[in-house]
């Protein structure tokens, strides 16, 4: 870490000597290992590492980034010159700049578990893949499988600003996932499962994980039709937290800076019904998505996106808030080739009240999603036509599958009549519980 983050401060000030009026420098390193698993046996063996740097100078309004994944002093010393020559050499950008000083991060950061150092073998890992697709497999009326999977993987960021922020952290990620494989000919039907983890000890067994993608792809076997119409549908946690990446891009700050967001003049405004609450919490221990700091150094900290179905932020890094005129938020990410962007953290709907049985209780005629298919969402206007499969809602009850259909409505209609369940769980770096949605046009047989 030291080394790292040395080797990135003389980036800087070497780049201000060079004639930058400010600069930052951040570093990637990363290191993963994955195993493929099918029909008994190892279909591949993967590996990578990387170390990369990216080096970003500004002069006035101009400003530029390069990287490198070669860290020799020469290459580095070259580094800085065309850096600092392509800023001279651009356009200008009026919004561009680093982060105000006064919203960096400042004092000790805090322990979010994020990193376990457990060394996790090749052998570990086929085992893993193995037992994922065993366990698919032994479940009656499954016939095939689609692949299983085993990896684990680590990182370190680091970032160096030439305004005093200097920051590090790291982290890892372990995972096991399987695809069953059920019926036959053109009666089969696919579903997976999955499980993963920061520390190796909290990942699900591969047996379970295999059990589960076997019992859900023999579930969906005999698909119905739906009749087109009016019907209430209801998003299984697999799919519903597709919901808030829809809506994570419409409050960030480069869409409504660009006037391209279907929320664009929301703010402040009721969007959603009173009983949501949207958050982001970057600082959850062992999240999927924690950090310590933002890709600008901006100091972090959990934060209601929505609260009591009002729109409550964007999501701002430095350049959109100086954009709108607003305060950054703490959302900028980073790359090490390009400018800050924008992103959430651990972005959850906070869960309802009723449990999913409760939620269905009263639907007389419904379509439960567990799979959507195709990218049919407009960002500017909301509307919103997906492929879909499932299972019918008959009185309140789970009853035969259903696939072929599309669901469409508008976005905005869909979050005022998205009613939560309370059964919210993290696994995911954004997460949803199951959810509710009235009125919704089903377009099938």
């Amino acid at each position: 870490m030291t080394d790292t983050l040395s080797l990135l401060d003389d980036l800087v000030q070497s780049a201000r000597k060079a004639g930058a009026d400010a600069a930052d420098a951040v570093a990637v390193d990363a290191r993963s290992r994955g195993i493929s698993w099918r029909d008994g046996k190892m279909e591949d063996v993967e590996g990578s590492e990387a170390e990369d740097i990216g080096l970003r100078a500004l002069i006035g309004k101009k400003q530029a980034m390069v990287s490198t994944s070669d860290r020799r002093p020469a290459n580095l010393v070259e580094l800085v010159s065309r850096t600092v020559s392509m800023a001279k050499a651009v356009p200008e950008d009026e919004f561009c700049g680093l982060a105000p000083e006064d919203r960096l991060h400042q004092g000790e950061f805090a322990d979010l578990e994020l990193f376990d150092d457990t060394d996790v073998s090749a052998d570990t890992l086929r085992e893993m893949a193995r037992d994922a697709e065993d366990a698919a497999r032994a479940v009656e009326g499954v016939t095939n499988s689609d692949g299983a999977g085993a990896g684990a993987s680590s990182w370190a960021i680091s970032l160096v600003t030439s305004h005093g922020f200097s920051g590090h952290y790291k982290g890892s990620s372990f995972s096991a996932s399987v695809s069953a494989v059920a019926g036959e000919g053109t009666g089969m039907e696919r579903d997976y499962e999955f499980t993963s983890a920061r520390h190796f000890n909290d990942l699900t067994s591969a047996a379970e994980v295999g059990r589960v993608a076997g019992e859900r792809a023999v579930k969906r076997l005999n698909p119905s039709k739906i009749d087109s119409g009016e019907l209430t549908v209801v998003f299984d946690p697999r799919v519903s937290k597709s919901l808030l990446g829809h809506f994570s891009g419409a409050i960030s700050g480069t869409s409504v800076a660009r006037g391209t967001s279907f929320l664009k003049g929301q703010m402040g405004e009721s969007v959603f019904g009173p009983d949501v609450q949207l958050i982001d919490d970057p600082l959850m221990v062992r999240g999927m998505s924690s950090k310590l700091f933002d890709g600008e150094g901006v100091r972090v900290g959990k934060c209601a996106l929505v609260e009591n179905g009002v729109l409550k932020s964007w999501m701002l890094n430095s350049a959109t808030a100086r954009q709108l005129g607003l305060e950054v938020t703490g959302h900028a990410s980073r790359g090490t080739s390009s400018a800050p962007g924008i992103t959430t953290s651990n972005f959850y709907m906070a869960p309802g009240k009723l449990s999913p049985k409760e939620l269905m209780a009263d639907i007389a005629d419904g379509f439960y999603v567990t799979e959507l298919i195709g990218m049919g969402v407009n960002a500017v206007t909301g509307d919103y036509s997906r492929g879909a499969a499932g299972f019918r809602i008959r009185k309140g009850e789970l009853a035969e599958s259903v696939s072929e259909i599309t669901i469409a409505s508008n976005l905005k209609d869909m979050f005022r009549a998205l009613v939560p369940a309370s059964d919210l769980e993290f696994r995911y770096g954004t997460n949803a519980p199951t959810v509710r949605i009235d009125g919704m046009m089903i377009a099938g047989a």
